[in-house]
């Protein structure tokens, strides 16, 4: 993988904590009709637009976070995980009034069970926007790519949304989304928005009937943006551009245990690829199969360059012989 190199990313986002509870279920309560978990680990980590930032220092990448986190653990707990990875905190801000989310996930014997979330989604106040938007033009000085993660936590306010692609285009910086909600015009001025396939229909507002050129057709006539991506878990992932141009890539799955953060997988892949030069064309086969890898692990997976290379290897050897 040495088109991929090390790259300055500011990643701007949604930040949450992912917990992790395993155990065994060995019966079912006395009290409900429900089973007992009897817990044996736990473990603890950034989540949202945090997780695409571990997959993008697994890949080799520089990374700078922009967000928000609660005075409290999930807070405190977040930034600890960030400074030992080496990511630089200087864009995230405290918000009193704000609760960190916690998303924690129950697993016994390899499945998800149940997942219980701790979240009051805030939108941000004036003051901390004017504090980031403030701090922009030094954050982004370096900067190759940004990456939006948007998680509807309340961060990503349409105003400031608009300052971070505004600012990045003035200094030709490229923006790659994750998008949430059915309004893209949030994003308008953006490079590539990679909505899911459920995220585009909603978007388009044609209904589950319309094809997807017809959905693709929609979002493009109707948001400034110069290239649509839409994943679309087994069926892969197609690319869409302003000329009517579509290329489609088939998925690169063994097996699949858990989609839990696979977007974030993908995200990641997508800004580190364009960071390096490569093409739409390369990226999403790069995002596909990082995709492949992250959904045949359980929980939020981190994906390298070397894994990355091995499942090439992989997939070169199973090509039929001509």
């Amino acid at each position: 993988m040495d088109c991929i190199q090390r790259k300055k990313i500011l990643v701007i986002g949604d930040f949450l904590l992912d917990v992790y509870t395993f155990g065994e279920v060995v019966r079912i309560s006395p009290e409900a009709p429900v089973p007992v978990l009897c817990v044996t680990h736990e473990s603890r980590r950034p989540g949202g637009a945090g997780n695409a930032i571990l997959n993008l220092i697994s890949l080799g990448m520089e990374v700078l976070a922009v967000g928000r986190v609660g005075n409290d653990v999930g807070g405190s707990t977040f930034l600890q995980a960030m400074a030992n990875e080496g990511v630089d905190t200087r864009g995230i801000l405290c918000d009193p009034s704000f609760q960190t989310p916690v998303k924690n996930r129950m697993i016994a014997a390899g499945q998800q069970i149940v997942r219980i979330d701790y979240e009051k989604p805030t939108p941000l106040c004036q003051q901390l926007e004017k504090e980031l938007v403030a701090l922009l033009p030094k954050l982004l000085n370096g900067v190759h790519m940004v990456a939006i993660s948007d998680y509807a936590k309340g961060l990503l306010t349409p105003s400031l949304l608009g300052q971070v692609i505004c600012a990045s285009k003035e200094r030709d910086i490229p923006v790659v989304v994750d998008p949430k909600g059915l309004d893209f015009h949030r994003y308008q001025g953006a490079t590539l928005i990679k909505p899911n396939y459920s995220e585009a229909v909603g978007a388009a507002g044609l209904g589950m009937e319309a094809t997807l050129d017809d959905v693709a057709a929609r979002i493009l006539h109707n948001v400034d943006i110069e290239t649509l991506m839409i994943t679309r878990s087994k069926e892969g992932i197609s690319v869409f551009d302003r000329q009517g141009g579509r290329e489609d890539f088939p998925a690169q799955v063994h097996e699949v245990k858990d989609v839990t953060g696979a977007g974030d997988t993908v995200l990641a892949i997508i800004t580190a690829a364009l960071a390096n030069r490569l093409s739409i064309a390369e990226a999403a086969k790069l995002a596909n199969i990082a995709a492949g890898i992250a959904i045949e692990r359980i929980g939020c997976a981190r994906i390298s360059l070397a894994d990355l290379s091995a499942r090439l290897i992989d997939i070169e050897h199973e090509l039929p012989c001509v």
